[in-house]
């Protein structure tokens, strides 16, 4: 539930729009200048005062500028990234309730590559006249946890999400695959392989179902940094490869234009049913 009456300080105060940008953090994670401008860029089209009401929400102590961002080559090259701050939070509890415990955790490169990825589909396939539906939303049906008990341990999508064609529902579990794990190992630790037979596990009995309380089928869209991995991984699921999506982007810092064209695919099956 909303709260009746805000307690900060009334100095600067977000706009409608400005709500939008701290709502959709607070749903994805941390997010780069250039994609909370394609989020609002249906009602304000002008970049460059996007950019200083950004710089400003930061001044005043809505947004933060996290740390690790400045930790890439040429980093001073790339679009800013930002998240929320305890007052940003705050704030954005008195207009609606909040999402960040579905948000990405771990790594930050690696949480801030699926944030950037889901948010690239919500804000896309928002255009393409689809309604994404959120984790908060999925987990909230049974009261669930994001782990899917396993046979011998759980499996934590990166993310989790629907999206309501004009067919019906298909919900998604987001993988993002930066190439830091081993493709086999024989340790206890994670794996292509080892995640590729969890998955197996779930969709064989339709596990999320059961979970989650989701009455549609499972698609996991999987995004790898390169060709090669991405080719190994369909070496591993090639009897299922119905039941996945898999794209390339380029590594590194993720722009707006390389992750939305590899999402592409999951929107344009609107376009087919029209």
């Amino acid at each position: 539930m909303t709260r009746s009456k805000s307690i900060v300080s009334p100095d600067r105060r977000p706009t409608d729009r400005e709500l939008r940008w701290l709502s959709h953090i607070d749903r994805h994670g941390p997010q780069s200048s250039a994609f909370l401008f394609e989020l609002t860029r249906d009602t304000h089209r002008c970049k460059d005062t996007a950019l200083r009401d950004m710089k400003s929400l930061r001044e005043a102590e809505y947004f933060r500028y996290p740390k690790q961002q400045d930790q890439i080559a040429k980093a001073n090259f790339n679009p800013h990234v930002y998240d929320l701050t305890a007052k940003g939070f705050e704030f954005l509890s008195y207009h609606r309730p909040l999402e960040h415990r579905t948000r990405p955790t771990g790594h930050w490169w690696h949480s801030f590559w699926v944030s950037s990825v889901s948010s690239a589909i919500e804000i896309s396939g928002t255009k393409a006249g689809l309604r994404y539906v959120p984790a908060t939303r999925i987990l909230g049906i049974k009261g669930a946890p994001m782990a899917i008990p396993l046979r011998r341990g759980k499996l934590i999508p990166d993310q989790l999400f629907a999206i309501k064609y004009a067919d019906g529902y298909r919900a998604f579990a987001l993988e993002v695959d930066r190439g830091t794990e081993p493709v086999r190992s024989q340790a206890a630790r994670k794996s292509l392989l080892r995640s590729a037979a969890q998955y197996r596990e779930v969709l064989d009995v339709k596990l999320h179902q059961r979970h989650y309380g989701l009455k549609s089928n499972l698609i996991v869209f999987w995004v790898f940094m390169s060709q090669a991995r991405q080719q190994q991984f369909l070496e591993l699921i090639q009897e299922n490869h119905g039941c996945y999506q898999t794209a390339v982007c380029p590594p590194g810092f993720p722009t707006w234009a390389s992750v939305n064209k590899v999402t592409g695919p999951i929107c344009a099956y609107q376009a087919r049913q029209k």
